[in-house]
């Protein structure tokens, strides 16, 4: 964009666009607190996610010898009769109401993959941001079942999200290379949580896989990257 001359009305002009983009991004989507939840808006300026990036080791996926979703237990008991499924059902969802036995029962969701709106929770799926078997390629292969099933049930980082069943499953266990959320708004902060969690769990990336999230980083609006005016 070319630099123009500080008016107030170009500085205003540039507010707008600012929070055209952070709605577009899904700042104010339904079903969603920003930073509270994974479907929030992006959580840290972008730059930042490039440099965590940096640190990921390429390596060359393991293989898949031996691998099975029982090795990394999950939906385990969370407290209060609730599982982990459970857990992030409530979180990820407005006026959900549960019954006896924890499981929300009617609410609202909103899929950030695919920009649709729910209120039948049996029409959701809880995502793996990194799926389990990316893990074992990644590295999860040598850790212990203990170790795993805290990666499968991480509550902490942004791992695990509600989403519409049918996006769930058409991404499988891919990469961003592979696979991206068919809404484009939800690019940036989508690749900000994948590196997120292979940096904490201390997972590697492919080459191709690093190309392809530096690509989804690229469309990420932040105060700090808009045009000086």
């Amino acid at each position: 964009m070319d630099h123009v001359s500080p008016t107030p009305f170009r500085r205003l002009l540039t507010t707008l666009a600012l929070t055209t983009a952070l709605l577009s991004a899904g700042l104010l989507s339904a079903g969603c607190t920003a930073l509270a939840t994974p479907g929030g808006s992006a959580s840290v300026d972008p730059s930042q996610a490039r440099q965590q990036l940096d640190t990921l080791k390429i390596g060359t996926p393991q293989p898949m010898t031996g691998y099975s979703r029982d090795r990394f237990p999950h939906w385990i008991q969370q407290g209060n009769g609730c599982d982990t499924r459970e857990v992030v059902l409530k979180r990820d969802g407005t006026n959900v109401s549960t019954g006896s036995n924890c499981h929300p029962a009617s609410g609202q969701w909103y899929s950030q993959y695919d920009g649709k709106t729910f209120t039948d929770p049996n029409a959701l799926d809880i995502d793996h941001m990194v799926p389990l078997a990316d893990a074992w390629r990644s590295g999860a292969n040598a850790w212990t079942d203990d170790k795993r099933s805290q990666f499968a049930n991480d509550l902490t980082r942004p791992q695990l999200l509600a989403v519409s069943a049918t996006s769930n499953r058409a991404k499988g266990d891919q990469d961003p290379s592979q696979w991206k959320p068919p809404n484009h708004a939800y690019w940036c902060q989508y690749a900000e949580r994948w590196v997120a969690v292979k940096a904490y769990w201390q997972l590697t990336v492919t080459q191709v896989e690093k190309v392809a999230i530096v690509d989804m980083l690229g469309t990420c609006q932040w105060p700090s990257s808009a045009p000086q005016t």
